[in-house]
């Protein structure tokens, strides 16, 4: 197996961190004048960082004052010489500090703009835009080598959510609805010292390929970045039994071990081991604090149950570990979530809503202000698809009928009323979107 690495080696401790790489890894060939350094996995690398290969490979050169292929036809990219794979893994750390972290965030899903030979990094996370980097070597070699002007390529639905997520973070700072990738120079926390207004035509249809950040459901997999064993519960049938007969007696009558299909309609009456689970939860928040309930924890819970996968553990786990401050908590637990939900299914994603409006039907009355617009739409539904709990089309379809599923129908209604603040904005940069592709 492939070792992979926090693409900011800051994070490389944090078990949930998504943004990974593989390590370099590299092939020595020849003997004499003729040895050379062959980056065996490069291109995986340059996909990772969302950067083109000709760009990692003339770093390296520069770096280490050795000569290099920058479009090799054969993925072979080679550097002149002999150079250990540590050597050049310490180089492309210093690489991803200039020209892939962002600069307020320090988050990898950054874009380079190149306009009128200024170079910044654009924040698709964020939406801070960067000071214009120094020109160097590399950058001017992005500058000759960046492709002619031409009609766009219709982006991709990794760009088009990172481009909404951009324009979000702006007008939550209350700036001018409309810009292309972020505007002035703005970031969430409004650091950025230069004051150039630089709309770049939507640059998130950027020329480089932005292959990245396939991190949820291609690199992201917890079960790479946290030990087998950390995991691991026994499922045999004799454990599973056992630990059946540990339940009470109602639960042990009604509880499906194997072969149980959950019926296709809300909650069902029978699949108690959901009880269970958020009555486990409920004890240790009651304990700890509902912010301390360890994750890794929860989620062997629900494995020792058999519903890890479950979309209704997803209904259980909204009402369990979030309270009356949703808004802050979805980040610290947007990992479990995805774990649990695995490649986010249509029914996990009706679960998570439908516990979210249960959750807000239960806290609304005591906390009035979770049930306003800017509660629901800036906060909750924004940063549930930002961490890419939701997606689009779901929350539309969502949003256009009430039901009485989960909650009182008038109480249903006003969450979607609500909620068409998101709704719109998403339609809003859809159309934008079509208009830069047409």
């Amino acid at each position: 197996m492939v070792e992979l690495l926090a693409v900011n080696p800051k994070k490389g401790d944090d078990k949930f961190y998504r943004y990974k790489m593989q390590r370099v890894m590299v092939k020595v060939e020849g003997k004499g004048n003729g040895i050379k350094t062959v980056v065996v996995n490069l291109s995986n690398i340059a996909a990772s960082l969302a950067r083109p290969g000709s760009y990692v490979i003339k770093w390296f050169g520069l770096d280490l004052g050795a000569q290099t292929n920058i479009d090799p036809p054969d993925d072979r990219w080679i550097i002149n010489g002999a150079h250990e794979a540590e050597v050049l893994q310490k180089s492309l750390f210093t690489f991803i500090e200039k020209y892939v972290l962002c600069d307020d965030c320090g988050n990898p899903e950054t874009d380079i703009s190149i306009k009128d030979d200024v170079i910044r990094k654009d924040c698709k996370a964020c939406g801070a835009r960067s000071r214009p980097l120094p020109h160097t070597n590399l950058t001017n070699f992005m500058i000759k080598t960046q492709p002619k002007k031409g009609k766009k390529n219709k982006s991709t639905k990794a760009e088009r959510q990172a481009a909404r997520v951009a324009k979000q973070r702006g007008l939550q700072n209350g700036k001018e609805n409309g810009s292309g990738s972020g505007g002035d120079d703005n970031s969430e926390n409004g650091s950025n010292e230069n004051g150039n207004n630089d709309d770049d035509d939507n640059d998130v249809g950027s020329d480089d390929e932005f292959t990245k950040f396939k991190a949820d459901a291609q690199v992201y997999d917890a079960s790479k970045d946290i030990k087998d064993d950390d995991w691991a519960v026994d499922m045999s049938e004799k454990a599973v039994k056992a630990r059946q007969n540990q339940l009470p007696s109602e639960f042990r009558q009604r509880l499906v071990l194997e072969g149980g299909e959950e019926d296709e309609e809300g909650e069902g009456g029978g699949s108690t081991a959901y009880d269970a689970l958020g009555e486990w939860v409920l004890e240790q928040a009651e304990k700890e604090g509902i912010d301390k309930v360890d994750d890794l924890e929860v989620y062997k819970k629900a494995k020792e149950l058999g519903i890890e996968a479950k979309y209704k553990t997803v209904l259980v786990l909204v009402q369990t570990l979030f309270n009356e401050n949703i808004a802050t908590q979805i980040p610290k637990r947007a990992s479990l979530f995805k774990q649990v939900a695995g490649k986010n299914s249509e029914r996990h994603e009706k679960a998570l809503l439908g516990g979210l409006e249960r959750l807000l039907a239960s806290k609304g009355k005591e906390h009035p202000k979770l049930m306003t617009p800017d509660t629901i739409s800036n906060k909750i539904l924004y940063q549930l698809y930002e961490k890419d709990l939701i997606t689009e089309d779901i929350v539309k379809k969502w949003g256009s009928k009430a039901s009485k599923k989960y909650c009182d129908l008038a109480i249903s209604r006003e969450i979607r009323r609500s909620a068409e603040v998101f709704i719109k904005w998403l339609d809003e940069a859809e159309s934008e979107e079509e208009t830069d592709d047409e």
